[in-house]
């Protein structure tokens, strides 16, 4: 899916990334859960001049913390049991490339030193193994935790934290995006109407206002959901393919209070 807006707030991050993108610097992407994380992520990959390399993505929550040191820089014959084959592990999987750690902060307090060393010095050790490697690799995190607090608490190193946020990037969440929620709602609502095979599909006027005033808790991924509970329930109330479907407000099932509050401002 493509990043799809044109509100101030999404303009200027993308010119941001844009930006560093041609670097290598380790970036941090921040934002609540549903913001996209993962698209951004891709599109610093894919303007960089390691494009053409792996991009590989871990979901760091999960990763079991008995397999995440194999899973991350991989392990030797013999290095555990049922451990028959020697196996690469991620770090190596995104050789010349990018390594994407989405939610990185659930990884482990063990498996965080490590990580931590191969930011250090380009290099990974197999699990079992006597000599380290060298690897080429740009590391992009990201999380909807506040890494601050973590490191206050003790969760997460303050070495690692300071390693990974060299360039922190925090994405708007969608209530901040002003009519962009409308455009993303074109988006999902035409995915849908070719995938049930509809002849149209849209938004009442009363529908767009709700959208536009409800602040999203669960961002874009949540407004897609929305979308498409709202379509089958069309269906499944006896719209037929060949009608011209209109949504309204009262089938997109938002809270009722959220959905009363004052519009916020559209940015210029």
């Amino acid at each position: 899916m493509e990043i799809v807006g044109q509100s101030e707030p999404l303009v200027r991050l993308l010119h941001e990334l844009e930006v560093v993108a041609t670097s290598d610097l380790p970036v941090l992407l921040l934002g609540e859960t549903g913001v996209g994380k993962e698209l951004f992520a891709r599109l610093l990959h894919h303007q960089s001049p390691r494009a053409a390399r792996p991009l590989v993505h871990v979901n760091c929550a999960a990763l079991p913390e008995s397999l995440a040191e194999s899973e991350l820089f991989g392990h030797v014959r013999g290095a555990f049991s049922g451990a028959v084959v020697g196996r690469p592990g991620r770090f190596q999987a995104a050789e010349g490339g990018t390594l994407f750690l989405d939610e990185v902060g659930e990884l482990p307090l063990s498996i965080q030193a490590k990580l931590l060393r191969t930011l250090q010095n380009g290099e990974i050790q197999r699990l079992g193994a006597d000599r380290p490697r060298r690897v080429n690799v740009r590391v992009i995190a990201a999380t909807n935790r506040n890494l601050r607090e973590q490191v206050a608490a003790g969760d997460f190193r303050a070495d690692l934290y300071h390693r990974l946020s060299v360039y922190p990037v925090p994405i708007p969440p969608l209530r901040e995006r002003g009519n962009d929620v409308l455009l993303l709602a074109g988006r999902f609502l035409e995915l849908n109407r070719a995938r049930l095979g509809l002849r149209s599909l849209r938004l009442s006027p009363g529908a767009q206002d709700a959208l536009r005033r409800y602040p999203w808790p669960g961002n874009i991924r949540e407004l897609e959901h929305v979308i498409s509970r709202a379509a089958l329930k069309t269906l499944s109330r006896g719209a037929g393919r060949n009608d011209i479907v209109t949504l309204e407000a009262a089938l997109l099932d938002l809270d009722a209070h959220a959905a009363s509050a004052p519009a916020p401002p559209v940015p210029e």
